[in-house]
């Protein structure tokens, strides 16, 4: 079977204007469109169709849609010992959009040697999102300095992560256990972590095809959620009610 072209999108386009996403292609799987910007709403038009950017400085933005999907279940999160000795030790304490700008640009600043797909564009349109109280952040301290944490987009009870960062042991794996302890209040059933790695099957992670993770966004996109979950004090953390057992 002969692929289409590559779908172009413009700035003027309405924000919507997105190809099905199961015209995406097989090589480089996934890639569904080019072009366009990212505004507050075309990010969010992209997201609820299980769309994401990514993509180098200097490239056009691409956007993705992959024939599978790698998603954490909020009941699946493999809590190992060592984890859930780290968690109930009260060495690091966690808070909830206490930081957002601090965490994308530290996830962006790890990333500097292999080329950060955290473009300035990016950047500017994840801040322009958590203005408008749709990206979130969770933050990892140890004795008050920031040392882990991650950021990703709420719509309805779904959250989508974008990224994260640790410069201590386990910061990451703390800031990813809150989440998905916020996930469980919330009734969000699992978080998409867009693309596979051995760091996130260890932890639970996998694979689900495109068209079941469009069904469960269109299950529950529309959805209520109590924002107020997403911001919080710095607290000590916690095991997830999930893993508690």
């Amino acid at each position: 079977m002969t692929e289409l072209p590559i779908a172009v999108l413009r700035d003027a386009d309405p924000p919507d204007k997105f190809p099905d996403v199961s015209l995406a292609m097989t090589e480089p799987d996934g890639l569904l469109a080019v072009g366009g910007n990212l505004s507050l709403e075309r990010l969010i038009a992209a997201y609820k169709r299980g769309i994401f950017p990514w993509y180098s400085e200097g490239e056009p933005v691409l956007w993705w849609a992959p024939e599978k999907r790698a998603v954490l279940y909020t009941d699946e999160l493999n809590c190992s010992k060592s984890l859930r000795k780290t968690l109930r030790s009260g060495r690091f304490e966690v808070s909830g959009n206490q930081a957002f700008e601090q965490v994308i640009r530290a996830c962006a600043e790890l990333r500097l040697e292999s080329g950060t797909w955290i473009t300035q564009e990016m950047y500017e349109g994840y801040l322009e999102l958590h203005a408008a109280g749709y990206a979130h952040s969770l933050e990892t301290w140890r004795d008050g300095e920031l040392v882990g944490g991650l950021y990703g987009v709420s719509l309805g009870q779904m959250f989508f992560g974008e990224s994260m960062f640790s410069t201590v042991s386990d910061a990451s794996k703390v800031a990813l256990a809150t989440l998905v302890d916020c996930c469980g209040q919330a009734g969000i059933p699992l978080i998409d972590c867009q693309q596979p790695s051995a760091h996130l099957s260890r932890l639970g992670m996998r694979l689900i095809s495109r068209e079941k993770f469009g069904d469960i966004l269109a299950a529950y996109t529309g959805r209520d959620c109590d924002s107020s979950i997403w911001s919080f004090a710095p607290r000590p953390s916690r095991l997830p009610e999930s893993a508690a057992s």
